[in-house]
């Protein structure tokens, strides 16, 4: 799926919770550059066999939140520039993601506000930190 709404500049909301996405393994830059795109509904996607969340909103400048909450990110192991210049992006539940595989959080977040990246990372770190105890 990677690429696939790639550069959807008109496209403003979009509804993929009946998408079956069991055997995917890669959404790389799946909505990259959907500069337009306000609300996203994922709430089906089945993740747990994604290895490559690279780029995946990079670009959706006028998304204000995104609920990532069922997201499986266990196999995940690339995220760099996952929400790269989502300057509006205010809201924003990652509450199930595993970063324990060596992600770099910081560079999911490079563009976005600084408000933003401080909540998120900080809390991506707590997780770590849980994690590791």
């Amino acid at each position: 799926m990677s690429w696939i709404f790639f550069g959807c500049s008109s496209l403003r909301e979009i509804n993929l919770c009946n998408f079956n996405t069991k055997n995917v393994s890669d959404m790389s830059h799946m909505f990259s550059e959907c500069s337009s795109l306000t609300k996203i509904i994922l709430s089906n996607f089945n993740t747990e066999n994604v290895t490559d969340m690279s780029g995946m909103f990079s670009g959706c400048s006028s998304l204000k939140e995104l609920n990532l909450s069922n997201f499986n990110t266990n196999n995940v192991t690339n995220m760099s520039g996952m929400f790269y210049r989502c300057l509006s992006l205010k809201k924003l539940n990652l509450f199930n993601f595993n970063a324990n595989k060596g992600i770099d959080v910081f560079s999911m977040f490079y563009g976005c506000s600084n408000d933003l990246k401080k909540k998120i990372i900080d809390k991506i770190k707590n997780l770590k930190k849980k994690a590791f105890k």
